[in-house]
């Protein structure tokens, strides 16, 4: 995994939005097993609590769960994983739409941009 964490927000919040990008396209599958907090910390090159802040926010969301001798697992569970995929391309979608009523484009200019550029 690549880590590029800047120091605008916070590092756990930049950690959950990489590992839910990685959940949503397949680079983290379902049941996958997560490596310890440790190597994860030490792959980011952030505190250990850091990463274990976030991967605790992972659990709270139902994202991944932790098996007592095991480690940690991503969820297997198909509807939350697409439902955060909508959520994912929503947030997307929604900042390049504003960021394009900024600069004065119309509704059919954006259109025609995503059709030319997809």
């Amino acid at each position: 995994m690549s880590w590029n964490l800047d120091s605008d927000r916070p590092i756990f919040v930049q950690i959950i939005e990489h590992m839910e990008f990685d959940i949503v396209s397949g680079t983290l599958p379902p049941g996958a097993k997560v490596p310890s907090v440790r190597e994860l910390a030490t792959e980011a090159a952030v505190n250990p609590n850091t990463m274990q802040r976030a991967l605790s926010e992972m659990e709270r969301k139902g994202l991944m769960h932790t098996e007592r001798t095991s480690g940690r697992y991503i969820t297997e569970d198909e509807n939350l994983i697409a439902s955060l995929r909508q959520n994912i391309a929503s947030a997307c979608v929604d900042g390049f739409i504003s960021q394009a009523k900024k600069i004065g484009l119309d509704r059919e200019e954006v259109l025609k941009l995503i059709k030319e550029n997809y």
